[in-house]
């Protein structure tokens, strides 16, 4: 029984890492747009694996990414240098998207596998009052 539990904290750690992964995704979206802004990556801590003393991943420190900014030409622009250039932001949608993705389906692994070692845990219990 011990060791079901053990699965269920795993992939609830899991289930926590990749929603606050979906919330970065979705502030660097929601960014994509503002000058000067700089993706933001959430680094991942990963402790070494024993059976007595599992545990799963754990969310680190929010990375800056250091990826250069767009230098964006329009004189109009209010934040625009004598050039008429500002500086956009390190936001690229298609790999914020491919980002969200792979949060989903990590999200929902985790889930699965939580769901999984409940319904086993149930059934346990469902054999051992019997």
């Amino acid at each position: 029984m011990p060791d079901l539990t053990q699965s269920m904290s795993i992939s609830s750690d899991g289930l926590r890492l990749q929603s606050q992964r979906l919330r970065h995704v979705s502030e660097n979206i929601a960014h994509a747009d503002t000058p000067g802004y700089q993706r933001k990556l959430l680094s991942v801590k990963t402790q070494g694996f024993t059976l007595s003393e599992a545990q799963g991943p754990q969310s680190g420190r929010v990375i800056l990414d250091q990826s250069p900014v767009q230098e964006i030409y329009d004189p109009a622009h209010p934040l625009a240098d004598s050039t008429g250039h500002y500086r956009g932001s390190n936001v690229d949608l298609v790999i914020e998207l491919a980002d969200a993705r792979a949060a989903q389906h990590a999200y929902e692994a985790n889930l699965k596998m939580f769901q999984q070692a409940r319904e086993m845990s149930t059934s346990l219990l469902d054999l051992l009052r019997k």
